[in-house]
């Protein structure tokens, strides 16, 4: 085992505090820090760090494969790291986006570098040939978009604003309050001519500001996080697409699980997130970067869903692993008890991170200390290795489904 530096990533979005304040540094940073990648993607990969060496992660699971994979996640996945864990850190909405499938995602990339799309080009849809189911954990309360909600809700929800505008929708989705009429309702609105666009938007804000002003209070945090992201992302389709969406609102330790075409955007809030190794991602709004409506729309699902909750199943005295449907991936939380030993889940690649507390790490042959925000690495060749602290403290295991047995 050996200590992981991440790679840290600024965007807009991201917070100033949240993963300084994590990690002990100085608080607030420089620049918005968004994503601290702890993985072996292409993209930003993580390194080893051994006697004042630096090793990129990718570089080490090249030069000996199956010690850092193990027998059944190399033939499982080929000789690739399945997965990739991050600390999120968001203080203003993030895009509007879903994932493809695993078929789309294979089809996208060969069609892109078929026609030639250099990779890094702003406008390629596709980074890799992988899908990207995604789960967030929740370090602090955090707040999300996630999958399209009950029709029966939305139609409440549009009625309320009393916006004569929307009454073509509303009586779209009374018609069909189901997938058909959530994606005439949505593709109508994401490809609707800008003046149109900005035209219907203002007389959603003014409903909203009215309903405000009102005495009902039952749709009043839909009604604020709508002018909330308009006042961000003025004209964008987003502002009208987040009606559509059911909100999530977790507590430190809850998850949420994100499958293919699921349409979300994370809020607010600092989470541990765990995601098959990819880099795939097709925006629908609230963002400068690249849209493409229709590949977007060949991805969706527009199925109605109840929030995708992920939760925790105890496997192991202190040990929870959040329940996902995913192989390439299972996270694990270790609630480390003052002077127990903790087991960690034994088996394949596995990458922990420290979020609470000060942790000692130990196998066979060595011990490890982790501060808050700090990593490690532990090959599958590693075997058991056992967590400990004199304080109360808090670790995550990101390994995969395969060689753990996740569901």
């Amino acid at each position: 085992m050996q200590l992981l530096e991440g790679a840290l990533r600024s965007y807009a979005w991201g917070s100033r505090t949240a993963i300084a304040d994590l990690c002990g540094r100085p608080s607030p940073s420089k620049h918005p820090e968004a994503e601290l990648w702890l993985g072996a993607h292409p993209g930003d990969p993580a390194f080893v760090v051994s006697d004042g060496a630096r090793t990129s992660l990718l570089d080490v699971i090249a030069t000996s494969p199956e010690s850092s994979l193990g027998t059944q996640v190399l033939p499982a996945f080929g000789p690739r790291l399945p997965y990739l864990l991050k600390i999120l850190a968001a203080d203003e909405p993030l895009s509007l986006q879903a994932h493809p499938s695993l078929a789309q995602a294979k089809e996208g990339f060969t069609r892109e570098n078929r026609a030639g799309v250099p990779i890094d080009s702003p406008v390629r849809n596709y980074k890799d040939e992988s899908h990207k189911p995604e789960l967030i954990v929740a370090l602090s309360p955090f707040d999300a978009l996630a999958g399209f909600r009950d029709p029966h809700r939305t139609i409440a929800l549009l009625a309320a604003l009393e916006v004569p505008a929307l009454q073509t929708y509303i009586d779209l989705l009374a018609g069909a309050p189901d997938e058909s009429g959530l994606r005439a309702v949505f593709t109508t609105w994401i490809t609707m001519p800008p003046p149109a666009m900005e035209a219907l938007i203002a007389q959603v804000l003014d409903g909203c500001v009215k309903y405000l002003s009102g005495t009902s209070r039952e749709y009043a945090q839909d009604v604020r996080l709508v002018l909330e992201i308009a006042n961000i992302y003025p004209g964008d389709a987003g502002v009208l697409g987040v009606m559509l969406l059911n909100r999530v609102q977790l507590q430190a330790g809850e998850g949420l699980f994100l499958a293919a075409g699921n349409l979300h955007a994370y809020l607010r809030g600092l989470g541990v997130e765990l995601m098959a190794n990819s880099d795939n991602v097709l925006r629908g709004g609230l963002t400068p970067k690249h849209i493409d409506v229709p590949e977007l729309l060949k991805v969706l699902d527009f199925r109605p869903i109840d929030p995708p909750i992920a939760v925790p199943v105890q496997c192991g005295r202190g040990l929870a692993r959040y329940e996902t449907p995913a192989p390439e991936f299972a996270l694990y939380r270790v609630d480390i008890e003052p002077g127990v030993d903790s087991d960690l889940p034994a088996d394949g690649p596995r990458i922990v991170v420290c979020t609470e507390g000060n942790v000692r790490l130990k196998d066979r042959n060595s011990t490890l200390d982790l501060a808050p925000g700090q990593s490690a690495w532990l090959p599958a060749a590693n075997g058991a290795v056992t967590a400990s602290a004199d304080d109360a403290a808090v670790l995550f295991c990101a390994a995969d489904g395969v060689a753990t047995g996740a569901s």
